[in-house]
């Protein structure tokens, strides 16, 4: 691996995984390259199966890979795992505090295992509490906590020992908007602080509002990777989706060879039309089904999303695949 890319927070080379079952050789992660800077928030975004938390888990010292290289905050992850879990945090899908203890003593407990002495680690818990908002439910078991107060926990033992790189694998599923949101604010607040965040997520939203850049995932490989408004420029112009009454490949087959249409596919029970500039388009579109006699029963006009990009690249929607594991 090129020694520049020790300088980076993860950086890796052909990362695979592979598992064996009783209908052979399944590729989970097929050969990844990554390379995530120091102080970004840096998100995997892909459907269920797709390999983000086998990946995160490999980089996390968890799962060994199967070939491959990486450097994990500098250090090399099949060489000196040690090394890479004395610098990194993570926060899995199922959290690890144990439900019949308060929240305080689940990250004094925490702070001593990474060899704070009982002083240090009850004012480093104590700054967590106040940091994640804690304080209202710090006292009290674990279990009568709410799904964001229980989220913020589990942050906070990641954070208990001050990593400079932290991995969240979903860290807002499951949780309400307003959690969610409250979630979104402390992670960009350890951005600001100069922690690098690896995060993964299926929810488009989160890594359009979020992710400095990200990576999107599929079957095991990268199909698309940088700034969200990168690659949704690459989806250029306007994304028209339509419905009609009838057979929908009619509708289909009669507006593809309009020289307005870039791009036109079936997504689901609609059409869905990649076009140059969809304020003039649309006015011609429905001249078109109405000289067709095609009664127009849905119509929409965007800008391209997320969403967009990972149909181009896969042929089909990631809202449609389901949260991920």
């Amino acid at each position: 691996m090129p020694d520049e890319r020790a300088a980076t927070a993860i950086a890796t080379s052909e990362l695979r995984r592979t598992f064996k079952g009783r209908r052979g050789t399944l590729e989970a992660v097929a050969g990844i390259d990554l390379e995530v800077h120091h102080g970004e928030i840096f998100g995997f975004l892909g459907p269920n199966g797709a390999g983000k938390t086998t990946t995160l888990r490999m980089l996390a010292t968890l799962l060994p890979p199967t070939s491959g290289e990486a450097q994990v905050a500098g250090e090399d992850l099949l060489r000196h795992p040690d090394r890479v879990r004395r610098k990194i945090g993570y926060v899995g899908q199922v959290g690890g505090a144990s439900p019949d203890v308060t929240g305080r003593s689940e990250l004094v407990f925490e702070a001593r295992l990474y060899g704070a002495d009982p002083a240090t680690a009850r004012r480093r818990a104590q700054e967590l509490i106040t940091g994640l908002d804690l304080e209202v439910c710090a006292d009290r078991k674990v279990k009568t906590y709410s799904g964001g107060q229980r989220r913020r926990l589990d942050m906070g033992i990641g954070l208990v020992h001050r990593p400079e790189l932290l991995f969240l694998d979903e860290p807002t599923t499951g949780l309400d908007p307003q959690s969610r949101a409250r979630m979104w604010e402390e992670v960009a607040r350890l951005r600001e602080a100069g922690t690098t965040v690896f995060l993964t997520t299926h929810y488009l939203e989160e890594a359009d509002a979020l992710c400095d850049r990200l990576a999107i995932i599929d079957h095991g490989r990268i199909v698309a990777r940088g700034t969200p408004d990168q690659l949704k420029r690459e989806v250029a112009g306007d994304v028209i989706t339509f419905g009609v009454r009838g057979e929908v490949g009619t509708a289909l087959e009669l507006v593809r060879p309009e020289p307005w249409v870039k791009e036109a596919s079936v997504d689901g029970e609609t059409v869905r039309l990649y076009v140059d500039r969809g304020e003039t388009a649309a006015p011609s579109l429905l001249r078109l089904l109405d000289s067709q006699g095609l009664e127009l029963l849905t119509l929409s006009l965007s800008r391209p999303s997320l969403d967009d990009v990972f149909l181009r690249q896969t042929g089909r929607s990631l809202r449609e695949s389901g949260p991920a594991a």
